[in-house]
């Protein structure tokens, strides 16, 4: 086994969810395809609620904004005039939430709706998250360690902490000491990072960033957070060039922590 050795001054592990934590067959197959097979009998069961309306309002906000953008989707707004022009609507929310996720976009309008129909589906007990079979006791072992762990994706927040709280492994979210999406930053931009650090009161180099994702690593890299890339099945392949480059792991047991000896 390939073994990589934290730097000393490490104190706290920064993890992706896609492709680092969970299968990114999970995250595609299973949930983005609930999404798709379950927005319009969501909004038909929630429209009523005022939360669903704010989701609908933040879409149709975005929707304006992406008007210049070819085959965007725009929404109405309801008929003053009596007329009940629900369906319409919520057939315009469904293919303007096809349309950006066939784009693979992460707005947060999006992320906030998706997270919602998510948030129905694991009360539910619908549907449960997957992580990767080394993860939740090399996490404890961390811990057990000294190490802070935080989480960084481009789900929402109320979406991870759905995945880590309805789990196969049951709710893990004591795992955690904290969660960052992207309204802290984007995960290519190195300020995310810096941002994150001072959230979490310590220096970039205090943390070990894993992610399946070269850009990302990039982005911490410049930031002066310490990375590994981790390779999983499923997840992208890698050049030459970033073999080379990048500290790779194919498991989170493959670090050693020098504080565990």
């Amino acid at each position: 086994m390939v073994v990589l050795s934290v730097p000393p001054e490490v104190t706290v592990i920064l993890l992706d969810i896609e492709g680092t934590t969970t299968p990114i067959a999970f995250v595609k197959d299973t949930l983005f395809s609930y999404i798709r097979e379950n927005v319009k009998d969501y909004l038909h069961t929630h429209w009523g609620e005022e939360e669903c309306q704010q989701d609908v309002s933040l879409l149709r906000k975005q929707a304006e904004e992406d008007s210049h953008l070819e085959g965007a989707v725009p929404i109405p707004v309801r008929s003053e005039h009596g007329v009940d022009d629900t369906e319409q609507i919520i057939q315009a929310v469904v293919d303007n939430v096809y349309w950006q996720m066939s784009l693979d976009r992460k707005t947060p309008a999006l992320k906030q709706l998706q997270g919602h129909i998510w948030r129905a589906a694991f009360t539910a007990g619908t549907v449960k998250a997957e992580f990767f079979e080394d993860v939740v006791p090399a996490i404890r072992k961390w811990r057990q360690a000294g190490m802070k762990v935080y989480i960084y994706s481009s789900g929402s927040v109320e979406a991870q902490k759905l995945l880590f709280g309805y789990s196969t492994e049951g709710n893990i979210l004591e795992l955690f000491d904290g969660h960052f999406d992207t309204k802290i930053g984007h995960k290519i931009e190195s300020e995310s990072y810096r941002r994150i650090a001072t959230s979490i009161g310590c220096s970039p180099n205090n943390i070990l960033f894993l992610t399946d994702v070269t850009r990302e690593a990039n982005a911490a890299e410049e930031a002066d957070v310490h990375v590994a890339v981790v390779v999983r099945p499923g997840n992208a392949g890698l050049t030459d060039d970033e073999k080379s480059y990048f500290n790779l792991i194919t498991s989170f047991n493959e670090l050693f922590l020098p504080s565990s000896t």
